[in-house]
């Protein structure tokens, strides 16, 4: 057999044995988080530390570039057969944790007595302590109120359970045999990994499996290279911003300078805003191709080629630069709960500079919400709380260059699945869900429409309802389009809808229901691609007969009006078109469709300014850096709300200013 074919060959059985850990996982889970959202991971891991497999089609579909080094350097050497470890702490691990919620468990796969790879798998417990139940809120600002931290250790030893580090775990988070439910879960993928790798090895000899690891890795790095050597070379940029008023913080910048050269990409964060009070900080320590950082790049290269070896050497081409005490490489101890906000920010920058290059080849930007909908009521028959997943609420994905964006779910979370609402209302009878569906006039306008965002509205009828939902992301600016499309709709949260009582409340940090209150949540759909004018009258009819365009929302973004059947009413539909295409007075569609607010917003906040008042705090001690560049940004915001134009020149003189009145306040 020669090498190519052999490299096919256990190719496909690496991807079953991964395939088969996963869905293991899945079937033996307790929690509603992992056996339907599918909050869980399952890879293969040679020795180096570089995943080498991964499901393409159950769990998280994006952990090839998970860096393993860090927790392996953390054992270090006192590693025997039957020993499995356990983490979840992304200071200890450098980053293969990228929050407490995450607990890692992995073994070593021996043969021979040789370590030939590693198995590890991942669940998202619903509770591991902290602060408020599910551990995460926006507003928590230090690692140590989002739970228990575990630093790497065996939770077995050749076999024998450490029991009292089992116990110790367990007593610090509220969903103790839940949670305990899903680890073994765990356990069982693993042992799944390490029968069938053993199979493997026994058919093909160790040095056989050994070498195609590594010619595994290589080949999936050719390929990556061959995709990114197709875009043009270049200097690419974009920014955009993570709305943090809901942990009491505005507008956090997140800045890419992406170098495209010769087959390879490095995405340069200097800019980027420094790490923040809140829980929306990711530890990646500044690892090249971490999986939080190039979810969308990996996604663009699998679409371009299909069928790429997914492993982590598609992500080796992918290098980064990231300035410490940033919200993307923050010192340890910050809070990280509510990283995948950021995580998604970041995917948002890198796809929105990379259609700079091939914009053909990217959809219009995902809702940008991928966010938890969390409740915690009293137990009140056997004590303690209950906690579960309501559902995963995430908008509609941008439109493609081909066809429509999905409706109610995004590119980048496809895996997030949602839960039946008959299973919910089994396990959690306290909470009614009233309406679960898509939300009208959502999507952004496009030749080829954004997908729908949904709408959901549940009751509670327990006292002490604690609600929190994470992550949640525009508000303010709604999703850009692409190429002419127009954005998708922002999201909302109105408390008590439709009585005396309603509240907008924006974003959620955690909020304390009563019996009898309801909450209800639209998510943002996704951007349109194209100009809506070119999309045809008879699919703008269909979207109004189903209920995901009103008939204004026709007229308006469409230019199409129908008659009182619903048909397309050709000759009022020409004329509306010729006066929008005059009205907005471009000939060529500009490449993203920020929207009104952002367009204001950028009119002011130029690049230049933001990068000059990075740049001023860049150098202190991150807790001043923090202090001061909220205070800096804050000064600069009144000025110019108050119309006094303010120059990158004038920032070094303005710190100085900030730094005066903070001294002074300090002295009084």
């Amino acid at each position: 057999m020669d090498d190519g074919t052999r490299l096919e060959i256990l190719l496909n059985r690496f991807q079953a044995i991964v395939d088969e850990m996963a869905q293991t996982v899945s079937r033996t889970a307790h929690t509603v988080f992992v056996k339907e959202t599918q909050d869980y991971g399952s890879v293969l891991v040679s020795r180096e530390g570089e995943v080498f497999a991964a499901p393409r089609r159950y769990g998280v579909l994006m952990m090839i570039g998970m860096p393993m080094e860090g927790a392996l350097a953390a054992i270090g050497e006192d590693v025997a057969e039957g020993d499995i470890f356990i983490s979840n702490d992304p200071d200890a691990t450098k980053g293969m944790a990228t929050h407490l919620s995450d607990v890692y468990l992995w073994t070593p796969v021996h043969v021979d007595g040789r370590i030939l790879c590693w198995a590890w798998t991942f669940i998202h417990v619903s509770d591991i302590g902290g602060r408020v139940p599910g551990s995460i809120a926006p507003s928590s600002h230090e690692i140590y109120q989002e739970g228990i931290r575990i630093t790497p250790q065996k939770l077995y030893r050749a076999g024998e359970l450490n029991r009292p580090l089992l116990d110790m775990i367990l007593a610090n988070c509220r969903t103790p045999d839940q949670n305990w439910g899903d680890m073994k879960a765990c356990l069982a993928g693993l042992a799944t990994a390490r029968r069938r790798v053993l199979d493997l090895a026994g058919q093909y000899g160790f040095d056989t499996i050994d070498r195609t690891v590594d010619a595994a890795l290589d080949y999936a790095e050719t390929q990556a290279r061959r995709v990114i050597g197709r875009a043009p070379d270049g200097v690419y940029r974009y920014t955009d911003y993570i709305e943090a008023d809901m942990a009491g913080l505005g507008l956090v910048r997140i800045h890419v300078s992406m170098t495209v050269e010769g087959g390879g990409m490095l995405l340069d964060f200097t800019g980027t805003a420094p790490q923040v009070r809140a829980a929306l900080n990711i530890p990646t320590y500044g690892h090249d191709g971490h999986w939080m950082l190039i979810t969308g790049l990996v996604n663009w290269i699998c679409t371009q080629e299909p069928n790429i070896a997914y492993n982590a050497g598609l992500v080796r081409p992918m290098k980064v630069r990231i300035p410490k005490g940033t919200i993307l490489n923050p010192e340890p101890g910050a809070a990280c709960g509510a990283r995948y906000s950021t995580s998604h920010k970041v995917c948002d920058v890198t796809v929105g500079a990379l259609a700079q290059a091939v914009p053909m080849e990217l959809p219009a930007t995902d809702s940008g919400q991928g966010s938890i909908l969390l409740v915690s009521v009293p137990d009140f028959e056997n004590g303690g709380h209950k906690v579960s997943v309501i559902q995963p609420i995430v908008g509609g994905a941008g439109g493609r260059p081909v066809d429509d964006g999905v409706d109610g779910t995004m590119v980048i979370l496809n895996f997030l699945r949602n839960i039946p609402t008959e299973i919910f209302e089994n396990e959690m009878p306290e909470v009614l869900i009233r309406h679960y569906g898509l939300r009208n006039d959502s999507g952004g306008p496009g030749r080829y429409r954004g997908g729908a965002g949904i709408e959901i509205e549940f009751e509670t009828s327990s006292p002490y309802t604690s609600i929190t939902s994470r992550c949640m992301e525009r508000y303010i600016f709604g999703p850009p389009g692409r190429l002419g499309g127009h954005m998708g709709a922002p999201g909302y949260t109105i408390l008590n809808p439709g009585t005396d009582r309603e509240r907008d409340l924006g974003k959620i940090d955690v909020l304390e229901l009563a019996p009898g209150d309801a909450l209800r949540i639209g998510t943002q759909g996704g951007g349109g691609f194209g100009d809506p004018l070119e999309r045809p009258a008879g699919k703008v009819a269909d979207d109004v007969a189903n209920g995901i365009v009103s008939p204004r929302g026709a007229r308006e973004h469409y230019g199409v009006a129908l008659n009182a059947d619903g048909s397309v009413d050709d000759r009022a539909t020409g004329a509306l078109r010729a006066g929008i295409r005059v009205a907005r007075g471009w000939s060529e569609p500009p490449l993203h469709g920020l929207g009104p607010a952002r367009e204001a917003h950028d009119a002011l906040w130029t690049d230049r300014l933001e990068d000059a008042i990075v740049a001023a705090t860049a150098d202190l001690p991150v807790p001043l850096r923090q202090f001061l560049h909220e205070r800096l940004m804050t000064e600069v915001g009144i000025r110019l709300d108050a119309g006094r134009p303010v120059e990158p020149g004038d920032i070094p003189t303005l710190l100085d200013r900030v730094r005066a009145v903070g001294a002074a306040q300090a002295a009084e």
